[in-house]
């Protein structure tokens, strides 16, 4: 292959690394991205329609299938319920820990037992760290955004050694230059540098999202403050961040730690547990439990770290963003895509470092309940949109087959599939399948004794794996933050009361907030109907 041919077949690789849906693509490119955009709603529906059909044709078998699946819910949720205490515990444990004095022990060279291949080892200290802090925003108001800049402030990590970049929306017109002007004034001189960038609305190939503003924040930091000041894009750790995102004292003491001291730094993402504190005593309890869920599923990833992907604010090194291009500018899920990305694109050598560090966030909520019940599906029909990843793998693991590692590439695909499968497919089927045995088989079926043993049995193994409620509502209650001046005494009992009992409605939420959203997400995959990006309402009560 000459020159020409190998430039020509790098950039066709490195196109296909930025597709974002089919209409990207042409010819049969364009016809096998559509066919894998539709696996997960077919998957999904397929299961869920073929055990209609034979719960009414072969009941039987239904009834055998639901038995089955029970023992296994059994099983996962016992499995999943010790991962979600290790981790906790694990959170917990991190949060003690005086991270500046551990990276004071690190520049000393007291600290012994590092792996040969991490930076601290090379002799690199705290102080040659310098952190990107991107923090896009669309509609936020300042008193949204202000937390989040006095968390950072009050980190105990050197301010001086952070370079900030509040990236605006052109869209937003008069109002949000005004809110960069109030934030820039408080507190840019506490900061290295303190960038505002205003990203142009309307262009061409763009999606309106977030990807598409951080990408040109990181452009505009690149030239203007970056190589301008000739920084060591080694020596940068970018953390890209929720507008509400709030940061618990010594993260950035955490993170550059595990940047110096783990193997290969260059190929990780470092990814905290995000929690929904930041208003979690005002929210209603479904948005509660529906936030608080989310953080046991990512508590509970931590773990498996073979299952970890990147999600809402996270950390990565400047030089694997400037390499891959930085972010997606087309994509809804682009926190977890700049994950797929680079791990295609270093050859399946790249991972997510866990950090047992928490962050925190709003929880939903708008002006009224019934809104903030129309607000959350769509946050969750947005977070379930995250399956749009899943045809960009297998299309660029089948592109790339040569040069990966097939046996990590296909259980990475494995993984994935099953993941949103059971998201969208598993509360429907242990809440509406298990009885259509019943309800379909008619005296085939009523006749038997299977159909009399098998609501008791379903009864007793579900009983059984409410334990599962019980692990959720002990940690819930534990991570519940203080309590705010403005709340009161009994207020704060009420509600820690209540956390545990508003789990008892774990199992309907799962189904209204979390199958159906992830089903239709799946659905208007599968029907090429792309979704654009929605911005979640963020308000202070």
């Amino acid at each position: 292959m000459n020159e020409k041919s190998r430039m020509a077949e790098y950039l066709k690789v490195s196109n296909n690394l930025k597709v974002g849906k089919a209409p990207e693509l042409s010819g049969s490119d364009r016809t096998l991205y559509r066919i894998l955009e539709a696996i997960p709603g077919v998957l999904s529906w397929g299961l869920l329609l073929v055990l209609v059909i034979l719960s009414y044709f072969k009941p039987v078998w239904v009834a055998y299938f639901i038995i089955v699946f029970d023992v296994y819910w059994l099983l996962l949720v016992l499995y999943l319920g010790i991962h979600l205490f290790v981790s906790y515990f694990k959170m917990r444990g991190g949060q003690r820990v005086d991270w500046l004095k551990k990276c004071q022990e690190l520049d000393a060279g007291s600290i012994k037992g590092l792996p040969e291949g991490c930076l601290a080892k090379k002799g690199w200290k705290t102080e040659d760290i310098i952190h990107v802090i991107i923090d896009p925003t669309a509609v936020e108001p300042v008193d949204v955004l202000r937390p989040s800049f006095e968390s950072i402030i009050n980190d105990g990590f050197p301010t001086k050694h952070i370079i900030f970049v509040l990236a605006l929306e052109e869209r937003e017109g008069e109002k949000g230059l005004e809110k960069g002007r109030i934030l820039k004034e408080e507190f840019g001189h506490l900061f290295k540098e303190f960038l505002v960038t205003v990203h142009p609305d309307g262009m061409a190939g763009e999606l309106k999202g977030k990807g598409a503003n951080q990408a040109w924040a990181a452009k505009i930091l690149k030239d203007e403050i970056i190589d301008k000041q000739g920084l060591d894009y080694d020596k940068i750790v970018v953390s890209v961040f929720d507008s509400d995102t709030v940061v618990y004292p010594s993260y950035f003491a955490c993170l550059t730690y595990k940047f110096l001291t783990v193997n290969d730094p260059y190929r990780a993402s470092y990814q905290p547990v995000p929690l929904y504190h930041n208003n979690i005593w005002e929210v209603p309890f479904f948005s509660r439990v529906a936030a608080m869920s989310n953080t046991f599923w990512q508590m509970m990833q931590q773990i498996r770290v073979e299952k970890l992907a990147t999600y809402s604010s996270h950390s990565m090194t400047w030089r694997a963003l400037v390499e891959i291009g930085f972010w997606s500018t087309n994509m809804v899920s682009e926190d977890s895509r700049i994950f797929w990305h680079c791990y295609l694109y270093y050859n399946c050598d790249y991972r997510v470092e866990p950090l047992y560090f928490p962050v925190s966030m709003d929880s939903l909520q708008v002006q009224s309940t019934w809104k903030t019940v129309v607000g959350l599906y769509k946050q969750q029909r947005r977070w379930g949109w995250g399956v749009e990843n899943l045809p960009y793998l297998i299309f660029n693991v089948i592109k790339r087959w040569k040069s990966l590692k097939k046996r990590d590439a296909i259980g990475k695909i494995m993984i994935q599939i099953h993941g949103f499968h059971s998201w969208a497919t598993n509360a429907l089927i242990i809440a509406c399948i298990g009885w259509l045995p019943i309800i379909l088989g008619g005296s085939r079926f009523n006749s038997t004794v299977l159909s009399g043993n098998l609501p008791q049995v379903t009864r007793n193994l579900m009983t059984v794996a409410m334990s599962g409620l019980l692990f959720s509502a002990i940690v819930s209650t534990l991570l519940l933050p203080h309590r705010p001046k403005s709340v009161g005494l009994w207020r704060k009992l009420y509600t820690r009361i209540l956390a545990v009992l508003e789990w008892l409605m774990l199992p309907v939420g799962i189904i209204i907030f979390g199958a159906i959203p992830a089903l239709d997400a799946q659905t208007r995959l599968m029907l090429g109907k792309y979704m654009g990006f929605l911005v979640t309402p963020k308000e202070r009560r």
